[in-house]
């Protein structure tokens, strides 16, 4: 599945049993000897008593994460289309709470994405000894980076976490920001306690974004969702932007509203393919070098 272009395996917790080694989720994402995708969603019976399924999120080199946007959207269309419910809207439950999901009848899905925290040590950001600097209601951190390619720079970022940790920088133009180089730099800081996921913005006007995401353990996807998230609130936050926003990612478009403090992602969720493998032989196939 995909949503926006951020592609997923999907697998079916509730009919058969899974249990999944870190190994196993790389041999499963591997674009060449595996099915290939930037992460894997694994829809679980719920351990809440108020969630209808329990959502959990693996990146490609194996880590676990805490939520995924468009990842949501694509697990309420799974959940839909395979039978497991017909509940709309549904509760699930991740890593750090219930998140509400809801097909809509023009086919893209809404989703309530939980808890916005917009304090530094919420993103497991170290900042101490750092300059700042403040736009609006928004506190700007300078980091220093060193590049992979044995340069530096300065940056002004805003950390903030909606379940995952997320650094927020605005751009001039996105399109001609090295993402790769600069995105892996951020991810990676030591300032961050648990890697974080690197945002670049380029605002078009108070109600239009274009956005580029350096994922934790993903790298570079064509759409984030909890990244489009974090960046429309920081640019509220920021005086720049004003809600609802229709965020442009490379691989299409997403609409966020900060509502009362509760921010709404709107989105497609598309089924590509399905099909059944054997995980054992899976991993054995994978090349070691």
């Amino acid at each position: 599945m995909h949503g926006a272009g951020n592609d997923f395996v999907v697998l079916d917790g509730m009919r058969q049993p899974i249990s999944l080694t870190a190994e196993q989720v790389r041999a499963i994402a591997h674009r060449q000897f595996g099915i290939g995708c930037d992460q894997i969603l694994w829809v679980a019976p719920p351990s809440h008593p108020e969630a209808d399924f329990r959502y959990r999120v693996f990146n490609s080199d194996g880590s676990e994460v805490e939520h995924c946007g468009n990842g949501a959207r694509c697990f309420v269309r799974f959940v839909h289309e395979q039978g497991l419910s017909s509940r709309n809207p549904l509760h699930a439950e991740i890593s750090t709470g219930l998140i509400t999901l809801e097909s809509l009848t023009n086919g893209d899905v809404r989703v309530e994405m939980g808890q916005v925290k917009t304090q530094a040590q919420d993103a497991g950001f170290d900042v101490a000894g750092l300059s700042t600097s403040t736009q609006g209601e928004q506190t700007l951190y300078a980091l220093e980076l060193k590049l992979a390619n044995n340069s530096s720079l300065t940056i002004d970022l805003a950390p903030l976490t909606i379940s995952n940790p997320h650094a927020v920088q605005v751009v001039d133009h996105v399109d001609q920001t090295n993402v790769a180089l600069i995105g892996a730099a951020i991810e990676s800081h030591p300032r961050f306690l648990q890697r974080v996921n690197a945002g670049f913005m380029e605002v078009i006007d108070t109600h239009t974004i274009k956005l580029r995401v350096f994922e934790r353990g993903a790298g570079e996807t064509l759409a984030c969702g909890t990244g489009a998230c974090a960046a429309v609130i920081t640019g509220i936050r920021r005086g720049l932007l004003i809600s609802p926003v229709r965020v442009q990612t490379r691989g299409g478009w997403l609409t966020i509203e900060w509502l009362n403090n509760h921010v709404f992602m709107t989105g497609p969720a598309i089924t590509t393919f399905s099909g059944t493998f054997d995980i054992d032989k899976l991993v054995a196939s994978i090349p070691t070098f």
